[in-house]
C-alpha cells in the first residue's frame, strides 16, 4: 500500500501539472499534456489502495486513529461477554421515562429531579467482540411462546422492569396478575405469546420476620432447607429463570435447618454461632438450584444466575450520610478491590457450577450472568437522592438502578446468552 506521503505527493504533482497546462501556448502541447494527464489518472485509479476502511460516523479517516475504524475480529460466540470496558455511545437509551409508562416511582430518577443524562451515553463493550444493540422485536421473536421469570429481591424486579420498558417499544404489555402483597407480578405480550414474571423472594428460601413485643425487627428466621413455595410452585410453567439475591442477607437473621437453630448472621447472641452472610447465601442458592434439578413436572429450564450487584455508598453507609453523586463511570483501576463484592459473587458462581453438573442428566441448563465487575464501574447509575422517598428524606438509594440506566445492559447480555444457548443446542441436535 502506498504511504500517505506518497499519496499527497501524487496529488501535488497533479496540481503542478495543471498549473503548467494553463500556461501552454499551442494546441499540440495541449494535446500532449492531456494525453499525459489521462495516463497518470489511469495509473492512479488502478494502483490507488482500495482496502481502507471508513468509519460509519462523520469523522474523517485518520491513520493515527485506527481504533475508530479497525475493529478486532468479532468472534461473538466465543468471546467472554463479561471482560471489557464501558465506552461512550451518544445514542443513549432506547426508551425514556416518558415513553415507558411502567417505570416504578422509586427508580424514575428524572421524575424526582435528576438533571444529568451523561450516564445514559455509555455501553458495555467486551474486549474481543461487540454486543448488538438490544432489539425488542428480535427478542420477542426469539422467546415467542415462552415464559421468563425473575426470581429474587427488589433488584431482580429492577431488571424485569428494565426489560419490560425495552420490550414496550414494540408491544404494549398487559398486566395480568399482581397479588395483594406484590409478591408475584405477571405481564403478557399477547401478539408474541410471551409472558414475563417477577417473584419477590428476598431469601429464595422460607423466611419469617422476627417480631418482638409486637414490633417487627427487620431480622428474619431463615429455613435454609425449605424453598419458598411462592416461586417453586410455578416452576413447571417457566422456560427461563433468572435468579438474583444477596442484599437481604446482610442483616440480623437467624438460620435454621430441619427446624433447628444452627446459627445466625450479625446477631451477637450468647450461645448462637455467627455464621456470616456468605454461609447463608451459599445454602440458599444451593437449595434453589437443587429444587430446579429435582422438579419432576418441569420443562428443560434455562436458569441464569445474575451475580451480586454492588452498591456504591461513598462517605458513609446508607444511614450515616453515605451517597452516590457521580455522573460518569469510573475506571477499573478505581474500583475498590478490597471489598466483599467478589466474595459474594464467588460463592454464587460455585453453587451454579455445581448445579450445572448435576443438571446435565435432567437436561436443565445453568449459566452465569456475571455483572459484578461490570457494575462495580457504574456508581453513576443509582437513584441516589432522586428516588422520591418522603419518609426517608435525605437518604440515598445507592443499591437499585435508575430506569433508564446502565441496568438495561443486563438485558442485552441476557439476550446474548439466550442466543448463544440456542445456537449451542441446535449444534448438538
Amino acid at each position: 500500500m502506498k504511504s500517505a506521503s506518497n499519496w499527497r505527493e501524487q496529488h501535488q504533482n497533479h496540481f503542478l501539472k495543471k498549473e503548467r497546462f494553463q500556461s501552454l501556448p499551442n494546441t499540440a502541447s495541449l494535446l500532449f499534456y492531456l494525453t499525459c494527464l489521462t495516463i497518470l489518472c489511469s495509473f492512479y485509479l488502478i494502483y490507488y489502495p482500495t482496502n481502507i476502511k471508513y468509519s460509519t460516523n462523520t469523522q474523517e479517516y485518520n491513520q493515527t486513529n485506527t481504533t475508530a475504524v479497525v475493529q478486532p475480529k468479532n468472534d461473538s460466540e466465543n468471546c467472554n461477554l463479561f471482560e471489557g470496558q464501558w465506552i461512550q455511545d451518544a445514542r443513549g437509551s432506547l426508551y425514556t421515562n416518558h415513553s415507558c409508562t411502567t417505570i416504578p416511582y422509586k427508580t424514575n430518577c428524572f421524575l424526582h429531579g435528576r438533571k444529568d443524562t451523561d450516564f445514559l451515553n455509555w455501553r458495555w463493550k467486551p474486549n474481543k467482540c461487540d454486543i448488538p444493540r438490544f432489539s425488542p422485536q428480535t427478542f420477542l421473536t426469539a422467546v415467542k411462546g415462552k415464559t421468563m421469570a425473575f426470581i429474587g429481591d427488589s433488584i431482580a424486579r429492577n431488571q424485569m422492569q428494565s426489560l419490560l420498558c425495552l420490550l414496550s417499544m414494540v408491544e404494549t404489555p398487559k398486566a395480568v396478575n399482581k397479588d395483594a402483597d406484590n409478591r408475584v407480578t405477571t405481564w403478557e405480550f399477547p401478539k408474541h405469546n410471551f409472558t414475563l414474571m417477577a417473584f419477590w423472594s428476598q431469601f429464595l428460601v422460607t423466611s419469617t420476620e422476627r417480631v418482638i413485643n409486637g414490633s417487627a425487627t427487620g431480622g428474619f428466621d431463615l429455613h435454609l432447607d425449605r424453598i419458598d413455595t411462592n416461586w417453586s410452585e410455578k416452576l413447571p410453567s417457566i422456560d427461563y429463570a433468572v435468579f438474583s439475591d444477596a442484599h437481604w442477607f446482610f442483616r440480623q437473621n437467624y438460620l435454621y435447618v430441619g427446624g433447628n437453630l444452627i446459627g445466625c448472621v450479625y446477631c451477637q447472641v450468647p450461645n448462637v454461632t455467627d455464621l456470616g452472610p456468605i454461609f447463608a447465601i451459599k445454602k440458599a442458592f444451593r437449595a434453589a438450584f437443587k429444587e430446579i434439578n429435582n422438579c419432576k413436572n418441569c420443562k428443560k429450564i434455562f436458569t441464569l444466575l445474575r451475580t451480586y450487584s454492588p452498591s456504591h455508598f461513598e462517605n458513609g453507609t446508607w444511614n450515616t450520610g453515605g451517597g452516590c453523586n457521580r455522573t460518569r463511570p469510573i475506571e477499573r483501576e478505581e474500583v475498590n478491590e478490597g471489598g466483599s463484592d467478589l466474595e459474594y459473587r464467588k460463592i454464587q458462581v460455585e453453587e451454579i457450577e455445581n448445579a450445572k453438573s448435576a443438571g446435565e442428566e435432567s437436561g436443565n441448563m445453568f449459566e452465569i450472568l456475571d455483572v459484578t465487575e461490570i457494575m462495580s464501574m457504574r456508581p453513576d447509575g443509582h437513584p441516589g437522592v432522586y428516588w422520591g422517598n418522603r419518609w426517608m428524606k435525605g437518604y440515598s438509594d445507592c443499591i437499585h438502578w435508575c430506569l433508564p440506566g446502565p441496568i438495561d445492559t443486563w438485558n442485552e447480555l441476557l439476550f446474548e446468552m439466550i442466543k448463544r444457548k440456542a445456537t449451542e443446542t441446535e449444534a448438538q441436535l
